[in-house]
């Protein structure tokens, strides 16, 4: 508005849109944990907002920082440990969509999934500013969304913090700690003996292209410069260039990892151009043909605020494989500690990183993801209930992942019931943990169990013994295959000891658990495993009759689940075709 009396104008924020919305659930943070959990939490019936600062999802997996989703599978060390449910199936959907490998690609199918799921609000580009508190529950937060110039408030029953720094932390007074903590607090023998603030420090990666011709570079004048005895691993960090240095070109821990963020972006800038103008031109590196084709300019966090949850997840925990009886996700990275120094650690005598001792698996509790002193407050992600040292093994993606699909399922049961999230677990942790199993989710030493109706019906197989897909157990474990081997033709069949409505048909099926299929460029396979069965039909036993239920061709993922709303005496599904192997394996077929 005109102030008369000056002839200024004085422009106030409220003239700007404002927009009101209400939800069961809001995410705050669209990186791979914040992903699994709004689209859980919608696909069990929340209405869900997923509020996100960037213009595409993923986090440290997206199209701005690239990284692999790890996990417990130590990209493919131990077989049979890739973790399932959301995150195998958003991978096999790269594997089938995406076999270029396009990181824009790869973008479209994570905005894809959470666009066009129901029940479901996607707000990109905007960054939580505020939140409204009564006592020690949340009301409301409020988000500035840079591209339509609009705030959005977003009042819901529950709030999830997926952001990585745990933006809702200052903003709630909900507890946290940020640094290492010392050695006897948690009895840790791999912390540092007295507490400090470093943390592990942040990455600017770069992404090069060989060409078939000799490719030049000249780097910007601002550019460190690098002679071999510059750099803090020499000729041993040389392999690497391809992929970039993840582990090397790092800065932060020394900082803030948070308010220092811009300044130490630039100096990582500086330090990634004076490498690569090393590689390419001071010395015989074999990348005459090499170019530089992306540099990262959202640096890749790995840590920052961490919640105090009702338990700390700490090294005991870890080492001890994490038996507890909450257990609700589950990871099996190494205690990946890397060092606060970062590029500069090798020239004060430290390695980049060290890789401590962990078992795979080891079990995360459900007390581990919600906050001990905000009622409503629940998280997952590297910011979840952790110290420092069992941090450096569960930030990776496939464990985020992990626990975001379990935390979105968690409240999912909690706004249906109108339980808190301490409510679901004192009440509801049974119906969580076989929810999870139901959705191809893997709680080690746990099994699903299935309706009388599946366990009591006589089951028969073109060959061979098909009891192992109803033992609850889904992939391999040790030298238990937990399956059944069909090849194109063979057949399994229930029939029920009388005619039973049946709606659903569940199957889990071969996505070769023992391979790699983590989008990472130069490191595992861009076609779909062949051993997925690819076409199959599914039919039902009625007055004495099996007739044709589904016809199922090109499909190309793990769980499979199929609506039959019929009052059927049996079901039978049959294999057709495989992608291309001789074999594949059923790990599950149920009611």
């Amino acid at each position: 508005m005109i102030n008369n009396s000056t002839g200024l104008s004085d422009f106030s924020i409220h003239a700007l849109p404002h927009e009101i919305h209400e939800a069961d659930l809001c995410v705050v943070g669209g990186g791979m944990a914040g992903f699994a959990v709004a689209l859980a939490a919608a696909r069990h019936g929340a209405s869900v907002i997923l509020m996100h600062d960037r213009p595409v999802l993923g986090g440290n997996a997206s199209s701005e920082i690239r990284v692999q989703i790890c996990g417990a599978d130590r990209s493919g060390e131990i077989p049979h440990l890739r973790e399932t449910g959301i995150v195998e199936e958003i991978r096999l959907e790269n594997l089938r969509r995406n076999p270029s490998w396009s990181y824009s690609i790869w973008d479209m199918l994570l905005y894809e999934k959470v666009r066009f799921q129901p029940g479901l609000l996607l707000l990109l580009n905007c960054s939580c500013q505020q939140a409204s508190i009564d006592g020690t529950h949340i009301t409301s937060i409020t988000g500035w969304q840079l591209t339509t110039q609009t705030y959005h408030t977003v009042h819901a029953k529950l709030f999830v913090d997926c952001s990585g720094d745990a933006i809702l932390a200052p903003l709630t007074g909900a507890d946290f700690r940020m640094g290492r903590e010392g050695r006897q607090e948690y009895h840790e023998s791999i912390a540092p003996e007295i507490a400090d603030a470093r943390t592990m420090g942040m990455t600017c990666l770069f992404q090069v292209r060989e060409y078939d011709t000799l490719q030049s570079y000249t780097p910007p004048s601002w550019a460190y410069s690098y002679d071999e005895d510059d750099l803090p691993y020499g000729a041993h960090g040389h392999p690497w260039w391809k992929l970039g240095y993840w582990w090397w070109i790092e800065l932060g821990g020394e900082q803030h990892s948070i308010s220092d963020t811009e300044r130490l972006r630039d100096e990582l800038l500086r330090i990634a151009l004076g490498v690569w103008d090393h590689i390419k031109n001071r010395g015989d590196h074999g990348a005459e043909n090499w170019a530089l084709e992306w540099l990262q300019f959202l640096p890749g966090k790995r840590e920052s605020r961490r919640y105090i949850g009702e338990h700390v997840l700490c090294q005991g925990d870890v080492e001890e494989e994490g038996r507890f009886d909450d257990l609700v996700a589950y990871g099996g990275w190494t205690m990946d500690d890397h060092h606060p120094a970062g590029f500069h650690s090798a020239r004060l005598g430290y390695p980049a990183t060290i890789h401590h001792a962990a078992p795979s698996p080891f079990g995360i509790p459900y007390r581990a993801l919600y906050s001990r002193n905000i009622d409503n407050l629940m998280f997952a992600g590297r910011c979840a209930s952790c110290t420092h040292t069992a941090m450096s093994s569960t930030r990776v993606m496939g464990t985020c992942m992990s626990m975001g699909q379990a935390v979105g399922v968690a409240a999912a049961i909690a706004v249906r019931d109108g339980l808190s999230p301490r409510g679901v677990g004192a009440h509801r942790l049974h119906e969580l943990q076989q929810t999870l199993l139901a959705d191809d989710c893997y709680l080690p030493w746990l099994r699903q169990e299935f309706t009388p109706t599946t366990l009591t019906a006589r089951l028969t197989a073109s060959h061979g013994d098909a009891e192992p897909i109803r033992d609850g157990i889904h992939r391999q474990v040790g030298d238990n295959s937990h399956c059944w081997t069909a090849a194109p033709g063979d057949w399994l069949a229930y029939e029920f000891q009388h005619p039973i409505q049946v709606d659903t048909v569940t199957l889990i099926l071969d996505s070769a658990m023992e391979k790699v299929i983590s989008f990472n460029i130069g490191r595992a396979d861009t076609e779909l495993p062949t051993v997925i069965p690819r076409n199959f039909r599914l039919e039902g036993l009625a007055a004495g009759k099996w007739i044709p239920l589904h016809q199922v061709m090109d499909n190309y993922q793990r769980l499979v689940r199929l609506p039959v709303a019929m009052t059927l005496s049996g079901l039978r599904w049959t294999l057709e075709d495989t992608w291309g192997a001789a074999q594949s394996r059923v790990y599950g077929f149920y009611v």
